[in-house]
């Protein structure tokens, strides 16, 4: 596992399968949650995640996939991409500059 601080989160990727339904939706809807700051939200596939991110967030079926691809990056497995607990966790620990273990 890797932790990071909220406050060093400048580019959050949210990486999916190969769909782009749902995963898209939560990187809109987490891009309104950080509008007016300085963190960047992107949306890849789990094989192209940029080599800048400073945080992964994926659903937990991929979660090892995505930490094989960025080394030395937090990922955050998760399980529902609309309303997941864990993602708000995530949202108020960038917010409040709390510590994110991934």
């Amino acid at each position: 596992m890797t932790t990071v601080n909220g406050a060093q989160v400048h580019k959050l990727v949210i990486a999916c399968d190969a769909g782009m339904g749902t995963s898209v939706m939560l990187a809109s809807a987490l891009r309104g949650e950080f509008a007016g700051t300085d963190v960047q939200v992107e949306h890849t596939t789990v094989t192209s995640i940029p080599t800048d991110a400073d945080l992964v967030l994926c659903h937990d079926s991929i979660a090892e996939r995505a930490r094989g691809n960025t080394p030395g990056v937090p990922v955050v497995g998760f399980r529902d991409f609309l309303g997941d607990p864990l993602v708000q966790r995530v949202v108020d620990a960038i917010k409040d500059h709390r510590d994110i273990e991934g």
